[in-house]
């Protein structure tokens, strides 16, 4: 989501270890959560320590990370779920000690469900201009044989008797400070707060299965490589209530076979022959929008730059454009016809110029010092 470094992201050295990983990890993200932090800032900030944990974490995902970076994950095209949930995040933090457990949020609260990302790339034109394009993807949806509850139909999950549906189990140890209540998934449910007897055949228990999803997304003009585009509720499914996640989809831009991009203006290299650039002529050049005429003065120096107003690239959401910059470049020939010399010559001495055409080559002279 970001070319920054990943190990920058979370602050961490190259060699830091899985617990001092995660330790970076949980104190930037309960920092940066949208639901905690409202800054403009946050959101993206989030998403980046999320993506970036995500690999890290991963020691298969880290390995090919140091050794190829980003294009070792296999990011064209890719789809990637990167997204922790903050209510676990918080009790991995605090949920273990009685001192904390009153702020928890109880397993039946509603919970966002996971952002996704995936990348879609454009062509130079589709940037620019804009495009209604239609993705794919696939995520976890609501599991519409059992509804979500994870029994087959015409049964219904049992309520634990270990945790009494709570999903939890809390023990208290006495220890120098005074009691300590620890808080810990139910080993009998697993945390679901119910047994099932009767899985779902469908989601086998889970309450969710994996659907493909088509999608038609409306591009605006002027993106760039990197832009991000979000999709409200086109994420994983929420909890309990909960609202739907996020897609956020990554933009890739290709190349153009004559323009370049700078920021909102486009580049164009142009050669003229040194006798337009000299008495002027008026040329024919490809802009975005079709050619045009663009009139080259006499006496145009190369690296000489015309501004064509107008026929850049449109600012995101806005109505006006940048420009279009011609750079020229005065093209020497580099093989004359006998015609072309003399008439070079004759220029030549017009302009007080003495030319000796070379007879003979260094090789030449050469093998006559040598007697060949």
């Amino acid at each position: 989501m970001s070319n920054q470094d990943y190990y920058d992201v979370l602050g961490v050295n190259r060699n830091a270890s899985d617990d001092e990983i995660k330790t970076a990890f949980r104190k930037l993200a309960r920092q940066y959560h949208p639901d905690v932090n409202k800054e403009d800032h946050a959101e993206e900030k989030f998403k980046e320590i999320n993506e970036a944990y995500g690999v890290l974490s991963d020691s298969e995902k880290r390995a090919r990370y140091d050794r190829f970076g980003k294009a070792g994950l296999g990011g064209n095209g890719g789809f990637h779920d990167y997204t922790v949930d903050f209510n676990d995040l918080f009790e991995g933090l605090f949920g273990g000690f009685g001192g904390f457990s009153s702020g928890r949020r109880s397993r039946h609260s509603p919970r966002r469900g996971r952002d996704l990302q995936m990348q879609m790339s454009l062509t130079f034109e589709e940037a620019v201009f804009g495009v209604e394009k239609e993705i794919e993807f696939s995520r976890d949806e609501t599991c519409s044989r059992c509804n979500g509850n994870g029994a087959e139909p015409d049964t219904k999950p049992a309520k634990c008797s270990t945790c009494n549906g709570q999903g939890e189990v809390r023990q208290v140890r006495q220890t120098f400070l005074g009691q300590m209540v620890q808080t810990s998934t139910c080993p009998t449910c697993n945390g679901r707060g119910d047994i099932i007897s009767s899985p779902c055949t469908t989601c086998r228990g889970s309450g969710l299965e994996r659907k493909k999803v088509k999608k038609k997304v409306q591009i605006p003009a002027g993106v760039d490589a990197g832009t991000q585009i979000r999709l409200n509720g086109e994420g994983g499914p929420g909890e309990n209530g909960g609202p739907n996640g996020s897609l956020f989809l990554v933009l890739d831009v290709k190349s153009h076979q004559f323009f370049k991009r700078r920021e909102n203006d486009i580049l164009l290299n142009l050669d003229i022959n040194i006798a337009q650039a000299a008495l002027g002529a008026e040329v024919d050049i490809p802009t975005l929008d079709g050619d045009d005429k663009l009139k080259i003065p006499a006496g145009t120096q190369s690296g000489k730059v015309f501004t064509i107003k107008g026929k850049g690239v449109p600012f995101l959401r806005q109505k006006h454009r940048g420009n279009q910059l011609v750079i020229v470049n005065v093209a020497v020939p580099t093989k004359l016809t006998k015609e072309q010399r003399e008439l070079f010559e004759k220029l030549a001495e017009s302009l007080g110029t003495t030319v000796k055409p070379q007879e003979k080559g260094f090789l030449d002279w050469l093998n006559e010092a040598l007697g060949g």
